[in-house]
C-alpha cells in the first residue's frame, strides 16, 4: 500500500485503496504523506479515527522521521467555525441564552422551564470560565463537556460568521486562529463534513494541497449529500423571524408569520415521503411566500458593514434569512437533478420539515474533488462484488473494467488494477478468515415477509444464541425487531440483554465488553460503530439483508432515475447499498487476528436469490461458508466449550 501511494504522488494518479481491519492502513497512508513536498490533507467520517492520527499515529511517525528529515513534521487539525468557542457569541451568551433552546417556547416561568435555564446557566458559567483559559477553544478540550444547547449559545456556525475582517473580535477568534495554524502544517487531519463544505464552497476552506486521502472513503457520498441537502421548517422561519425583528418592518415580519402558517398547513395536509409530481399546490403556495417574505428580510436588511453596531448579530439575520430563500428557491425550481420529499416524526416535538437534495452527488464529486491534487481513497469496504467500479462512480470516478483479485491472507498486495485516470489495489487482511470464522445463512428459513422479526427467525436466534451462551451482538434492520428479538431472549433465557435506545450507546457498548455472558441488540448505527476484540463477541446475527426502506426517499428517487433509463434501479442502487452496510455489520466479528467465531445471516436470500445473492456474498470477507444450522450450532457450542 506504501508503495501504490508514493506511486499515485509521483505519477499524480488518484488511487482507490481497500485495507481490511487490521493492516495499519493508517501508518500506510502517513508514511509517504510526510515525504510529499507540500501539504497533506488526511479527511476521516469518524472523530475516533481523527483523534487516533492526531494524538498517536502522527506524534510517533513525526519523531520516527525527524532524523530522516532533518526536522520533525507538523500538523494540524482542521474542524468547522463551530467546533471552536466564539469570543463574540460568548460576550451575548447569558442574554441569549433563552431565545434559541429547546425551551424557547415554553410557557414562561413553569418548572420546566426554570430547572431548564438554570442548568444551562451553570453550564454557560462554566464554559465563560473555561474561555478565560483555553489555547485553542476547541469543544474536545472541554473536560467535563456540555450539551448542544449550551454549545449553541457559545459557538458560531459558519454561515453566521461576518468574517474576521469585519468582526470586533476578529484577531482573538480561535476559528481563525485553527485555520491559521494549519496552513502552516505539513499534514492537516479534517472530516468528511468540512471536505465536502469546502467542495460547495470551491475549495475556500482546506487550505491548498497535493495530496488528500479519504479515509472511510466509503461515507464521503453521502456526507456530500448531506452536505447538499437543505430543508424548510416552519419552526426556522419562527426562529429567522425573531432572529431579524429588530432590523425588519413590521409587514416583512407579518409576511415571515404568515410564510410559517402557511407551510405548517401545507405539511399537515402533505403525506409523508417523497414528492414524484411537482409540489402541492398548498406547499407550493407556502414555498412561494416564504421566498417574497425573506427576499423582502434581506432587501430591508442590507449589507453587514465593519462599522455597524452590532455585525455579528446582523449577519446572523441574515444567513438565517439567506439559507430559507435559498431553499424555497430551489423548491420552487423543482429540477429534475434534485429530490423533495416531506418528513415527518411524531417523536418528541412531532418535527415536520420540507427535504430537498441532489438526486446524485457523483458530479459534483467529479468536479470538485480531483482537480489540482492527487487523491488516494482507502476504507475496509471499497470493492463490491469483488470490483470497484461501483464505489468508483459513487465518487465521480469513470468505471473500470477489470474485476479486482483479493490478496490473499499472507500476500504482500494483490497487482494494481488501472482505470482511466485511477488505478486500485486490494491489500487483502492479516485475517484468516476461513479459519477463524463461518457465515452461516439460515437458507431453510422462510424468505422475510413484513416488518419485525418472524417467529421461525426468533427461534433460529434463540438456538444460536443458548449454543454460545451470551457474547452476541445482534444488528436488525428495524427498532421493532431489535425490541422483539430481546424480549425473546429475555423470556427464554437468564441472560443479559442490552438493547439500543435503553442506555446511551457508549455505556452499552462497555457493559457488552465486560459481560461475556451479555447480548447487545440495535439496529443500523451498531453494523458500523462497535469494535470489540476478543471472545465479548463471538456472534454476530443479523436479522435481514439491509436493503433502503421503500419509503428512502432518496434511495428511491434514485433507483427510479436508473429505472426511467431502462436498467434496474433495484440492482444500481439497493443492492449496493445493502452490500456497504452489510459488509461493515459482518466487519463487527473478526476484529484481531485471535479473533474467532460466527457471523449469522437470518435472511435466506442471501443463499438463494439468483443474482445479487452471489453479490453480496463476494462483497463479504471470504469466511468459511455454510448453510447447515447443525454446523453453526456446533462451532458455537465448542466455542463455549460446552
Amino acid at each position: 500500500m506504501v508503495a501504490a501511494i508514493d506511486k499515485a504522488i509521483r505519477d499524480r494518479e488518484h488511487l482507490l485503496v481497500q485495507a481490511g481491519t487490521g493492516t495499519g492502513k493508517s501508518l500506510a497512508y502517513l508514511t509517504p504523506s510526510l515525504l510529499v513536498d507540500g501539504p497533506v490533507v488526511i479527511s476521516t467520517a469518524t472523530l475516533a479515527l481523527q483523534n487516533q492520527l492526531v494524538e498517536h499515529d502522527l506524534p510517533r511517525l513525526a519523531a520516527a522521521v525527524e532524523p530522516v528529515l532533518g526536522r520533525k513534521p507538523t500538523f494540524a487539525v482542521l474542524k468547522g467555525r463551530h467546533h471552536y468557542l466564539c469570543v463574540a457569541k460568548m460576550e451575548h451568551a447569558d442574554e441569549e441564552a433563552p431565545s434559541d433552546t429547546l425551551f424557547d417556547d415554553a410557557p414562561p416561568k413553569t418548572t420546566q422551564w426554570l430547572g431548564e435555564a438554570g442548568r444551562l446557566g451553570k453550564q454557560i458559567q462554566r464554559l465563560q470560565a473555561w474561555a478565560d483559559k483555553t489555547a485553542t477553544g476547541d469543544r474536545d478540550e472541554l473536560d467535563p463537556g456540555v450539551d448542544d444547547t449550551a454549545w449553541r449559545q457559545v459557538s458560531m456556525p459558519a454561515r453566521d460568521c461576518v468574517g474576521a475582517q469585519r468582526c470586533p473580535y476578529g484577531a482573538e477568534c480561535f476559528a481563525e486562529a485553527s485555520r491559521a495554524r494549519a496552513r502552516e502544517a505539513d499534514i492537516v487531519v479534517t472530516n468528511h463534513s468540512l471536505l465536502a463544505v469546502d467542495m460547495l464552497a470551491e475549495r475556500h476552506i482546506v487550505p491548498p494541497h497535493k495530496l488528500l486521502v479519504i479515509d472511510e472513503a466509503h461515507e464521503l457520498a453521502d456526507r456530500v449529500s448531506s452536505a447538499s441537502q437543505a430543508e424548510l421548517t416552519p419552526d426556522a422561519i419562527e426562529r429567522s423571524s425573531r432572529r431579524a425583528r429588530t432590523l425588519l418592518p413590521p409587514a416583512v415580519v407579518e409576511s415571515l408569520a404568515e410564510a410559517a402558517d402557511a407551510l405548517t398547513v401545507g405539511l399537515a395536509e402533505t403525506p409523508a415521503g417523497r414528492i414524484t409530481a411537482d409540489l402541492p399546490d398548498l406547499l407550493r403556495q407556502a414555498v412561494t411566500v416564504t421566498e417574497s417574505a425573506t427576499r423582502a428580510g434581506l432587501t430591508a436588511i442590507g449589507d453587514v458593514k465593519s462599522d455597524d453596531p452590532d455585525p455579528v448579530r446582523k449577519q446572523q439575520a441574515k444567513a438565517a434569512l439567506d439559507d430559507l430563500n435559498g431553499t424555497a428557491q430551489r423548491l420552487l425550481e423543482e429540477s429534475d437533478f434534485d429530490v423533495a420529499w416531506v418528513e415527518k416524526s411524531d417523536l418528541g416535538s412531532g418535527r415536520r420539515a420540507l427535504v430537498v437534495a441532489p438526486l446524485s452527488v457523483a458530479g459534483t464529486l467529479a468536479q470538485g474533488l480531483y482537480s489540482d491534487r492527487t487523491v488516494v481513497a482507502t476504507s475496509a469496504t471499497l470493492t463490491l462484488g469483488g470490483r470497484f467500479d461501483t464505489v468508483a462512480r459513487s465518487l465521480g470516478l469513470p468505471a473500470a473494467s477489470p474485476a479486482v483479485p483479493a490478496a490473499r491472507t499472507g500476500d504482500a498486495a494483490a497487482a494494481p488494477v488501472s482505470g482511466d485516470g485511477w488505478t486500485s489495489l486490494d491489500v487483502g487482511s492479516p485475517f484468516d478468515y476461513p479459519r477463524q470464522g463461518i457465515l452461516y445463512v439460515a437458507a431453510h428459513l422462510p424468505r422475510p415477509q413484513m416488518s419485525g422479526l418472524p417467529d421461525a427467525a426468533g427461534e433460529e436466534l434463540v438456538k444460536l444464541v443458548e449454543a454460545l451462551g451470551g457474547r452476541t451482538l445482534g444488528l436488525f434492520s428495524s427498532r421493532k425487531a431489535a425490541t422483539q428479538a430481546a424480549e425473546l431472549l429475555r423470556a427464554r433465557t437468564d441472560l443479559p440483554i442490552l438493547l439500543q435506545g435503553e442506555e446511551s450507546l457508549p455505556v452499552l457498548v462497555r457493559k457488552f465488553r465486560e459481560d461475556k455472558a451479555s447480548c447487545l441488540f440495535g439496529v443500523m448505527s451498531l453494523w458500523q460503530g462497535v469494535d470489540v476484540p476478543g471472545d465479548s463477541c463471538q456472534l454476530v446475527v443479523i436479522d435481514r439483508l439491509p436493503f433502503p426502506r421503500p419509503d428512502e426517499p432518496l434511495a428511491a428517487a434514485r433507483a427510479a432515475a436508473v429505472d426511467a433509463t431502462g436498467g434496474s434501479g433495484f440492482a444500481s442502487v439497493s443492492v449496493p447499498i445493502a452490500a456497504v452496510r452489510l459488509a461493515q455489520g459482518v466487519g463487527r466479528l473478526i476484529r484481531s487476528t485471535g479473533d474467532k467465531g460466527v457471523v449469522a445471516v437470518l435472511d435466506s436470500r442471501l443463499e438463494t436469490a439468483r443474482g445479487y445473492g452471489a453479490f453480496l456474498r463476494n462483497s463479504l470477507p471470504p469466511f468459511w461458508y455454510t448453510t447447515r444450522p447443525e454446523v453453526a450450532v456446533g462451532a458455537l457450542t465448542r466455542l463455549a466449550g460446552k
